[in-house]
């Protein structure tokens, strides 16, 4: 071991002690990587902080993080999650256990229009919990059924997480949206599989929705669930489906997305200007809180790389005799225990870079990587002590005590483990959909030219070259002026 990759050692001890005392991420990272860059690189550690922060201005997937952030608050200005949830709750009503499936149908949906998780759990835990309390449901099932529903927007697209993700890992970000659809979905049957199988056989855990609470016309709920569903359903395809069929960008599926959810918003009568002002402030905060971070991580993982310790970690982990598989979920299961006292923007942007060569030198595929890594990721929002969604859930719902939060998380978190081995077992769950996706994409590259494609490349053929034309063009006679010149000359 030389003296640069020590000291690099040192960094990543002295960065994560000072972030578990308590001091900002972000200044951390930038402070730590200056003053051991200095120490070890000299007065180059400056262009290289200064290179770094320009190459990432300069990344185009990082612009879609604050159009996506703004699209989640603007549809939650909307009132858009109330309405769907009471939706379900309506049409489910009779089902034992249908606040939970009505909380968890609602966050699913909802994911898949916001890419944020703070909104999500506490709209969920301010339109859900009152009434799951007034219908005697069990508090520790409730709160973990709103914590990791909630949760499902770090997961499923947009999920900022995966736009951050994609650089990082040097993959596209479309494949990651459709690599997180498997097990994101997988995610959530299998909350409303355990709690619609609890709530069956014992009743008092979720009983159905009182008879007097009950909508008893069925034209309404229908009404309801088509005026829930269908604005949001386009909202999504607009969004998701253009970045699946690669019709567009993510940055500009994200500029739609927030068109339409400002459409919504006005169409729905929720839009007034405080609304707007507040879903602006969030997203100014939500989006430079990431992105600083992003720029402190580039650097502190540059300086880190510079200082050769990266590379000495990867030969450590390669050098272990551990068949591939046993590897892969060591790399994952410190990735979990990361995911314990670190936000993801930390961990995607300080740690993966790290364990980043070890997956490839271990040749796994980086799309399934990055799923699984989504699925850790989101099962570390319900670890405590430092589990995020506790703590948005204790703000809303403060008759629930932290202890039975924590309680219902684990049940749920012990879920994720299992969907965890499930996806790392049958990578397809995650690769069917960038599979398909990928080979539709090639069949239409191969498939022969249309009639009218074929049309064109003859009309071309038959009128030559370009050169050809220009000497095939008649040549212009001389005007009179000209002619005049020519004789006096």
């Amino acid at each position: 071991m030389t003296g640069q990759i020590a000291l690099g050692l040192i960094m990543l001890i002295a960065m994560v002690s000072v972030i578990f005392v308590g001091f900002p991420i972000s200044f951390t990272l930038i402070i730590i990587a200056l003053a051991f860059g200095w120490a070890g690189l000299g007065d180059s550690v400056f262009d290289l902080a200064y290179l770094q922060t320009l190459g990432m201005m300069k990344s185009e997937e990082l612009v879609a993080i604050p159009l996506f952030i703004f699209m989640g608050f603007l549809t939650e200005q909307a009132g858009l999650m109330e309405r769907l949830f009471k939706a379900f709750r309506d049409l489910l009503a009779p089902v034992r256990g249908s606040l939970y499936l009505g909380v968890i149908l609602t966050a699913t949906v909802f994911a898949m229009a916001t890419g944020i998780v703070g909104a999500a759990v506490t709209v969920l835990g301010i339109m859900a919990a009152p009434i799951m309390i007034k219908a005697g449901y069990d508090a520790r099932m409730a709160a973990g059924a709103i914590a990791a529903g909630g949760t499902l927007g770090i997961l499923i697209p947009p999920s900022v997480m995966l736009i951050v993700m994609g650089p990082v890992l040097g993959v596209s970000v479309a494949d990651l949206y459709a690599a997180a659809f498997g097990p994101g979905f997988l995610l959530a049957g299998m909350y409303i599989v355990y709690t619609l199988v609890r709530s069956f056989f014992n009743p008092k855990l979720g009983p159905p929705v009182p008879l007097d609470e009950r909508q008893t016309s069925w034209a309404l709920v229908v009404k309801e669930v088509l005026l829930g569903m269908v604005p949001l359903g386009f909202l999504i395809g607009a969004t998701l489906g253009s970045i699946l069929m690669g019709y567009a960008t993510p940055t500009e599926a994200a500029a739609v997305g927030v068109m339409g959810a400002f459409v919504l918003a006005v169409a729905y009568r929720k839009f007034t200007f405080a609304g707007l002002r507040s879903a602006c402030i969030s997203t100014m905060n939500t989006s430079s809180m990431v992105l600083f971070l992003a720029v402190a991580s580039n650097i502190f993982g540059a300086v880190f790389a510079r200082l050769g310790t990266a590379q000495w970690i990867t030969d450590i982990l390669l050098s272990l005799p551990l068949p591939p598989f046993l590897m892969l979920l060591l790399v994952l299961f410190l990735i979990f225990l990361l995911g314990w006292p670190f936000e993801w923007p930390a961990i995607i942007l300080v740690f993966l870079p790290i364990f980043y060569p070890v997956v490839v030198g271990l040749k796994y595929d980086l799309v399934w990587f990055g799923a699984l890594v989504a699925v850790v990721m989101q099962t570390a929002y319900l670890s405590p002590p430092v589990a995020m969604s506790a703590y948005y859930l204790k703000q809303v719902v403060p008759s629930w005590s932290l202890g039975t939060i924590y309680k219902g998380m684990f049940d749920f978190m012990g879920i994720q483990v299992i969907a965890i081995l499930i996806v790392f077992a049958f990578p397809q769950i995650a690769m069917w959909l960038p599979n398909t996706l990928g080979e539709r994409t090639r069949a239409e590259r191969m498939a022969p030219p249309s009639q009218e494609e074929q049309d064109d490349e003859k009309n071309m053929m038959k009128g030559g070259t370009l050169e050809e034309e220009y000497k095939a063009a008649p040549e212009e006679e001389p005007s009179d002026a000209e002619k005049k010149d020519d004789a006096k000359k």
